[in-house]
């Protein structure tokens, strides 16, 4: 079992920066791939970017690659997710995510979910 809870989100000027986090709970973290997703009103939850278990694998949306950077630290037990030159089309509800397993992008295939920390981003 894995708890996890995202903080950081807020409200932000178009190319500005967020640094969301996610601090997990549970002794076998180190073993989870984790992820991040998104979700605006109306809208599917979609994919932004994951991570492998030992972080030597990512991935990234393309709507996010360049400007987004996911890092995890097994001994801190958190995720990262770093966001540079925001744009109003990055508003969402961000969630972390976390699936035993390789690194994927569908939400169905992760588990173990956040609360959702909000993102708004002023043009």
């Amino acid at each position: 079992q894995v708890q996890l809870v995202e903080s950081g989100g807020g409200l932000v000027q178009a190319g500005g920066s967020l640094r969301l986090s996610c601090a997990a709970s549970g002794r076998t973290f180190s073993s989870y791939t984790m992820g991040w997703f998104r979700q605006a009103p109306g809208k599917e939850r979609e994919f932004v970017t994951s991570t492998s278990w030992n972080g030597g694998s990512t991935y990234y949306a393309n709507s996010v690659k360049g400007r987004f950077t996911i890092s995890k630290d097994n001994a801190k037990n958190t995720i990262w997710l770093q966001m540079n030159s925001l744009k109003p089309e990055d508003t969402a509800v961000y969630y972390c995510a976390a699936r035993y397993g390789p690194a994927t992008q569908a939400p169905s295939q992760y588990a173990y979910w956040g609360q959702g920390t909000q993102v708004t981003v002023s043009s």
